[in-house]
């Protein structure tokens, strides 16, 4: 492997907040500042820990661009101090990250740059740069693949990335004094219906039954449930506002019979659908020589497919065969994926066409989206913090593979193969 290949050596998130409840009165800087201080230290004692390994072995090549000039750079607030002099690269101590830029997906927020505000808020210093990605509910994935690709570019200082979503405090947008709830996802002439009007014809379509939509909803309660009470979130999460939990957790599995359609004649329902919610999620990418031998994810492939805007929900599978392709690897190698559920109608058609069982251990394992919630724009980031819980902190070993995917409005889907680094 290149000493330059990006790896998501720390991942962190929000609890998600279900909208207008506990975290409803922060603003996306505000969401999202605290996590990239959390990731920031994570990646700091991996980095220290790759140090001390190395520390009595020949050095290995560094970039010279993962530091400052001066060896020093821009430290978060709690860091802020006089520098000493400069350190040999292999010995860079990770308080010396040089945070080349801080690139976040956002769908609905105040516009801004809410990346470069989230930045600031963090305290990273005026000369830390930010960049907003909207591409609606993949905007946090594409964030990390601009951040790889970046760095596979050519400028091998680390990055931030991730995504943030306050559905709470999204500004009311209006044209010619009149409010409207979302941008166009497509021009006139091409279909472009509500993402829940959307999702109800995909059912339609597909003969997805109500039964089936109601059991993959259960199905998502029961696993977080399980996850959360285990513990296995616990890593992953930066307490906010008194929230330490995704508090959307089971809260429909008990009545998920009883809802009514949300059409006449209809499958859809409040429980098959996502509770959207405010939060965030962050990882940091660096370079491999930097990360020394800290465990972590490499971008093995990945796809930006479109699709039929008149059924976005399945944007997610073509994107899903397009990135294993690229990586060369089957979809039976791969221990684990991660779909952002923003139906259970969306995920079951994406199931479908990429020939998953919808009970597959490997998907969703500690619950998705259904159960957790959706912050538009952090979803597809929070699927990466969930396979660096599920494959990194859980143990897999070198070579395990997993995958995340979204689908967008608008007709479009992502998706991106990672795999284990030791």
């Amino acid at each position: 492997m290149s000493h330059t290949e990006p790896v998501i050596i720390a991942a962190r998130r929000t609890p998600i907040g279900t909208r207008g409840r506990a975290l409803s009165h922060l603003r996306v800087e505000e969401l999202a500042a605290p996590v990239i201080v959390a990731a920031l230290g994570d990646a700091r004692a991996a980095v220290s820990a790759a140090s001390l390994s190395v520390a009595s072995s020949p050095p290995a090549e560094l970039p010279s661009a993962a530091l400052s000039a001066d060896g020093v750079s821009t430290r978060i607030a709690s860091d802020r101090g006089a520098a000493g002099p400069a350190e040999p690269p292999h010995r860079a101590r990770p308080e010396k990250l040089n945070i080349a830029d801080v690139i976040l997906g956002n769908c609905m927020g105040p516009g801004g740059n809410p990346a470069r505000v989230a930045a600031l808020a963090a305290g990273l210093g005026v000369h830390t740069p930010g960049e907003t990605v909207d591409r609606q509910c993949g905007s946090g994935l594409a964030a990390i693949l601009d951040a790889v690709a970046a760095i596979r570019a050519g400028d091998s200082r680390p990055r931030i990335a991730g995504g943030v979503e306050s559905a709470s405090t999204a500004p009311v947008r209006s044209m010619d004094g009149i409010a409207y709830d979302r941008a166009p996802f497509a021009p006139a002439g091409f279909p472009d219906p509500d993402m829940v009007r959307a999702a109800e014809d995909l059912a339609a379509a597909d003969g997805i039954s109500r039964a089936r939509q109601d059991a993959h909803a259960a199905r998502s309660h029961a696993r977080a449930l399980a996850a959360r009470d285990a513990g296995r979130f616990r890593e992953e999460l930066v307490s906010l506002a008194g929230l330490e939990a995704d508090d959307a957790i089971g809260g429909a599995a008990a009545i998920l019979g009883r809802l009514p359609a949300l059409f006449p004649g209809g499958s859809l329902t409040a429980g098959t659908s996502t509770r959207i919610g405010d939060g965030a999620a962050v990882t940091v990418v660096v370079p491999r020589a930097l990360a020394g031998g800290a465990p972590g994810l490499i971008l093995r492939g990945h796809a930006v497919v479109g699709c039929d805007p008149a059924l976005p929900g399945i944007g997610a599978a073509p994107a899903i065969l397009a990135a294993l392709e690229r990586a060369d690897v089957p979809l039976a190698r791969i221990a684990g994926i991660e779909i952002v559920e923003a139906f259970a109608a969306q995920s079951l058609a994406v199931l479908d066409r990429i020939g998953v069982d919808e009970d597959d251990p490997r998907v969703c394992a500690d619950g998705g989206a259904l159960a957790l919630g959706h912050p538009w724009g952090a979803s597809g980031a929070v699927s990466i913090v969930r396979l660096f819980s599920r494959l990194v902190r859980g143990g897999a070993p070198a070579g395990t593979l997993g995958i995340a995917a979204a689908s967008i409005g608008g007709g479009m889907g992502v998706a991106a193969v990672v795999e284990v680094v030791r």
